[in-house]
């Protein structure tokens, strides 16, 4: 496909534009386009390399991928590091980023987002701000049930907001009545709980387990300049947090690194194409669109940076989901994939919950991603002026 942007001509007029999310953080209900597909798939795959990862989860109904995938990847950061298996909650970063969100949206008199969705900037903030806890001490599920479910729980807090922003007067008291939600819908955080026989408050226990400093997030988009921190102008970036921009080559020897070197990665990107199917294990970025797309192997896009940018503009690349890279594999052409684990159970589909996503759609509909500064090649890093040692 040839594009007729150039390069200058984007960099001057793309950055007035921002991603309308169309779907903020896609749960496991919400896979109709892949229902329609009648024919089996022909995309079988081989593991070409597959990093120590912890079990599958299911965030069901709840918006909070990006918790959920962020966990997961220090959880394999443990691993990798020898300090054990955990299984870290992933509501309790969700708990505290509502009440930092909640402030940000009435500070802000509403121009800022409050919903379910996140970044994996999120989980960090709120590590460094609060600390970490097992999931066995806080599952955030409330007693009787037993799946997550934040239907509710984000209509509350929604008409809440609404309620103080139309009264356009900050009560002292704002956050105590938000927390009421908060802790009859998740349940209230521990201050202190025992794990395995040492008691710890949630900073402690966080402390002992995981540097923060140690991640980074990097981003690719034409519109703002290379090898600087920038702010990525996506809805669920509402801490205005800052991403390294690079060129589409080296963000993805960033992910090449990280996976040779035994580095997991947090993945951020769009899930609303037809070329995404949870069902068949499979993502590509076909250039035609037909029916029965996995029927049949497809010609996929050379993905450069000018076809990055002409998708985020036109917003036809969304920041709807978070999951996380943790290997490689190959179809029966011996072609490449990355092995993604997502957050959406072992039981719809026959690979277990993981999928393969190809290079070009890896290429394409990625918009960022999390690594340890370790994983990023050593000229790369000089480049962006990060210290990895």
């Amino acid at each position: 496909m040839k594009h007729q942007f150039s390069q200058k001509f984007i960099a001057a007029i793309c950055c007035i534009f921002s991603i309308l999310s169309i779907v903020s953080c896609k749960h496991d209900t919400t896979d109709n386009k892949q229902k329609k597909q009648e024919l089996p798939s022909v995309y079988v795959f081989s593991n070409e390399k597959i990093l120590p990862v912890t079990s599958v989860k299911n965030q069901s109904k709840s918006g909070t991928c990006w918790s959920f995938a962020t966990i997961s990847f220090l959880e394999s950061e443990l691993l990798r590091e020898g300090k054990g298996e955990y299984d870290l909650s992933e509501m309790f970063p969700v708990y505290y980023s509502y009440l930092s969100k909640a402030v940000k949206k009435v500070r802000r008199h509403g121009n800022s987002a409050a919903s379910q969705g996140g970044q994996a900037h999120d989980v960090m903030n709120v590590i460094r701000d609060y600390g970490i806890v097992p999931e066995s001490v806080y599952s955030g599920i409330p007693k009787g049930d037993s799946i997550h479910n934040h239907s509710k729980l984000s209509n509350d807090l929604k008409e809440y907001l609404q309620a103080i922003l139309q009264e356009k007067t900050i009560p002292e008291n704002m956050l105590d009545g938000y927390r009421q939600y908060l802790d009859a819908h998740l349940g209230i955080p521990p201050q202190t709980f025992e794990y395995n026989g040492q008691r710890y408050t949630p900073a402690e226990f966080a402390k002992s387990l995981i540097d923060v400093d140690n991640y980074v997030e990097l981003t690719s988009y034409l519109c703002y300049p290379f090898y600087k921190k920038i702010i990525l102008e996506i809805p669920d970036n509402w801490s205005n947090d800052l991403y390294y921009n690079l060129p589409i080559d080296e963000f993805m020897s960033v992910i090449d690194n990280a996976l040779e070197n035994g580095y997991t990665v947090v993945w951020d990107g769009d899930v609303s194409e037809k070329g995404f199917s949870h069902k068949n294990c499979v993502a590509i970025a076909p250039v035609e669109t037909v029916e029965n797309l996995f029927s049949e192997m497809r010609e996929e896009y050379s993905v450069d940076d000018d076809l990055r940018q002409k998708t985020f503009d036109s917003y036809e690349t969304t920041d709807d989901h978070l999951m996380h890279l943790v290997g490689t594999s190959t179809d029966a052409n011996n072609k490449k994939y990355y092995v993604i684990k997502n957050s959406w159970g072992t039981n719809r589909n026959s690979c277990d919950g993981f999928l393969n996503m190809s290079e070009a759609f890896v290429r394409l509909k990625t918009v960022a991603i999390m690594v340890n500064k370790k994983a990023i090649p050593e000229n790369i890093a000089e480049k962006l002026g990060i210290k990895t040692q």
